[in-house]
């Protein structure tokens, strides 16, 4: 069996256990409530048979003893009325959808994905509030849970990003301000409760005794205080009358576009990633397929090979595509030594700034196909300027204003992970296949940088083997997603539709795409 393909059946049990939330006795007490389990209420919000892109899946599940999956929220985006959306549900069914610190990440990557799209984004509340024990983690510091409300702010004030906030069980004490700064709330009679304390709190602060029905009820927030502004019977009505909302926002149809089938098979994919992943592949099957007719424009094809630049389509969406190719290549002249591929050289580099810099001005989003081990070292590399070279590759992919997406198939190394459009140049989507490998070097590299020749002494196997293993283990593929280094892992079947889907979700916004969010022109 292929490395692709022991890898993603790898990644595939991990999802299915992980959708699971709390497990099923956690979701059978939901049920109990009458409520709707987080997923439940995602799938019922958006467009059936419609596209679902989970954000953050990974995040946490090697952390806490597992009892964090998804660190209790699910994020991603999908479609309503056809109109792109970005979604937000507390899970309940893991420990009563408190905040974990990685649960406030992903809340703010999803308000990010939203203010940088200009797209609704949904809260579907059902939480007890944070997570006591990580409170440390949760409460403090510049991307603590404030952040969350910085960005609501944000979006109302000056991005005009709708927020429809459905509270669906608890929301208490600071948490009630993220649907209080949203645009409208829905509460659900008999099992919501919003409040900036419950019973208890207010009991021991004030000797009042009084129920979370009279405090916070859904009845007493959309009659009495007037809070909220909306309330349904249930779940499911609820849920309803939040796409009747929706569907009222103004929003142009989505285009039409006609477009070929990719060349080849998706399923032939799984056969193109060496076992090693130190060995050499044609990087153009994989292009043909993903893009329309499989077919690639190719820029420049007989300058700097090891790097493909060219323009093609994905579901009839225009994309600039830069690529790492890997494979041994054979130097242009007699006398000139061969280029290896998925390293970065001073031509390249300097090629990949030119095509970057004219995509821009194009308005093509580009689509960044990682297998990069780095920009090349030696005197040769130096005294052609590398250095300079590589300023303007990472220049030119750091100040484009158009979406980027990226996509690791394998290597995303050192530098050339970041000229690649690493994720702290802020992509509008980073996604990667089960095999990529993302850190500063591969373990052996490692190796022979801290011990060099001394590694083969019998004193230091034991520390070398052990620097191996902890090197293997962090270029995993299943590590960078637990630390949401990557939106999402997708299987080879799961590409070609969900870049399309992402492309679109990143064209919604025709401003700059520059930061987690450009504000307009306040003056």
């Amino acid at each position: 069996m292929s490395r692709l393909k022991t890898l993603s059946d790898e990644y595939q049990t991990l999802r299915a256990r992980l959708e699971q939330g709390g497990g099923a006795e956690r979701i059978k007490r939901q049920h109990e409530q009458g409520k709707l389990t987080a997923r439940e209420r995602v799938a019922a919000l958006l467009d059936k048979d419609g596209p679902w892109v989970e954000i953050g899946l990974l995040v946490a599940w090697d952390q806490y003893d597992g009892q964090a999956p998804a660190a209790g929220v699910v994020t991603g985006l999908g479609r309503v009325g056809g109109r792109p959306v970005v979604v937000v549900a507390n899970d309940a069914t893991v420990k009563a959808g408190s905040w974990w610190p990685e649960t406030i990440r992903k809340i703010l990557r999803a308000q990010e994905i939203a203010m940088r799209q200009r797209i609704p984004i949904i809260y579907l509340v059902d939480s007890a509030g944070v997570n006591l024990p990580y409170q440390g983690g949760v409460f403090p510091g510049q991307y603590g849970a404030a952040r969350i409300f910085y960005y609501n702010s944000i979006m109302r004030r000056y991005l005009k990003v709708p927020q429809i906030a459905a509270v669906m069980g608890p929301c208490i004490a600071g948490g009630a301000y993220l649907p209080g700064l949203s645009d409208v709330i829905f509460m659900v009679e008999g099992t919501s409760f919003m409040g900036l304390g419950g019973p208890n709190l207010v009991k021991g602060a004030t000797g009042q005794v009084v129920d979370a029905e009279t405090l916070g009820g859904a009845k007493t927030h959309t009659t009495v205080s007037a809070v909220a502004h909306y309330r349904a019977k249930d779940d499911k009505e609820c849920l309803a009358k939040i796409r009747e909302y929706l569907g009222r926002l103004p929003h142009a149809p989505k285009s039409q576009h006609t477009y070929a089938g990719p060349k080849r098979d998706i399923k032939a994919l799984y056969e193109l990633i060496p076992v090693d992943h130190r060995m050499s592949y044609d990087v153009r099957s994989l292009l043909e397929c993903v893009l329309d007719a499989g077919r690639l424009d190719e820029f420049q094809p007989d300058v700097a090979p090891e790097m493909i630049c060219g323009h093609g389509a994905i579901e009839g969406r225009q994309v600039a595509v830069i690529a790492n190719s890997r494979g041994v290549i054979k130097g242009k002249n007699k006398n000139e030594a061969p280029r290896i591929g998925g390293i970065i050289y001073t031509e390249s580099a300097e090629k990949v700034a030119y095509f970057i810099e004219n995509a821009d001005r194009e308005r093509i989003p580009l689509l960044f196909i990682q297998d990069v081990s780095g920009f090349m070292v030696g005197t040769a590399a130096e005294h052609t300027g590398i250095i300079r070279a590589g300023a303007r590759f990472v220049e030119a992919m750091a100040t484009a204003t158009v979406p980027k997406l990226v996509l690791t198939v394998n290597h995303a190394s050192g530098a050339g992970y970041y000229a690649m459009a690493g994720q702290g140049f802020d992509p509008d989507f980073i996604v990667s296949w089960p095999t990529g490998r993302m850190g500063v070097m591969e373990g052996e590299s490692a190796v022979q940088a801290v011990y060099g020749a001394d590694a083969a002494k019998p004193d230091n196997v034991t520390a070398v083997d052990a620097m191996r293993a902890d090197y293997e283990h962090q270029l995993d593929a299943k590590f960078a997603g637990a630390r949401g280094f990557v939106d999402a892992i997708l299987t080879p079947e799961e590409t070609r539709d969900t870049l399309a889907f992402l492309l679109e979700v990143s064209t919604e916004f025709t401003g700059p795409h520059l930061g987690a969010f450009a504000l307009p022109s306040l003056s």
